[in-house]
Parts: C-alpha cells; sequence; structure tokens
C-alpha cells in the first residue's frame, strides 16, 4: 500500500467520522483543538522586533502534535481541513507554522 493521505481536523470525534468516508487512502488526525498559546507573561510580543509574536505549545498539545509530526513524515499529501471559520483557520495556521 502506498503513503497515506493525511487529513489534519480539529476535534477526535471529526476525525473517526470522517476517516470512515474517506477510506484506506487516508489517515485522519485531531489536533484536539489549538496546539499554540501566548506565554501567559510578559514578553510574548516583541515591540523591538516588529510587534513578533512567541508562541508556545499548550499544555495538552504535545501529544497530538507529535502525532500529526510522525505521520506527515510517511503522508503522501496533507490536508489541513480545520472549520472554515476564525478559529479553524488560527489551528490551521499554526499546525502549519509547526510542521
Amino acid at each position: 500500500m502506498s503513503a497515506p493521505n493525511l487529513v489534519i481536523v480539529e476535534s477526535p470525534a471529526k476525525a473517526k467520522t470522517i476517516n470512515k468516508y474517506l477510506g484506506p487512502e487516508y489517515e485522519v488526525l485531531a489536533s484536539y483543538g489549538h496546539v499554540r498559546d501566548l506565554p501567559p507573561k510578559d514578553g510574548s510580543v516583541d515591540p523591538d522586533d516588529n510587534f513578533k509574536m512567541l508562541w508556545e505549545l499548550g499544555d495538552r498539545a504535545a501529544k497530538p502534535v507529535n502525532e500529526i509530526r510522525r505521520a506527515v513524515k510517511k503522508a503522501k499529501a496533507v490536508f489541513l481541513a480545520t472549520d472554515p471559520d476564525r478559529e479553524g483557520e488560527a489551528i490551521s495556521w499554526h499546525v502549519n507554522e509547526i510542521l
């Protein structure tokens, strides 16, 4: 079997449902929501570097992010299929930046 296409969605419930429809040539994984956040202290935005934001991996994000990273290495293609709203777009952007 060739390498699967990887589809990344927000929730494990969506991953399970979508996986039923796509079949064996796809692997569907969940990000479990947001994967990064600004540190909860001063210094999360650097005004001296064009207001660059300094992101950190969320407390619960390490396990799903590591699973996604492993799957990306063997995937034929990667599809960021988060919800078409601001939150979903932010999640896709962060996953893309991490990868």
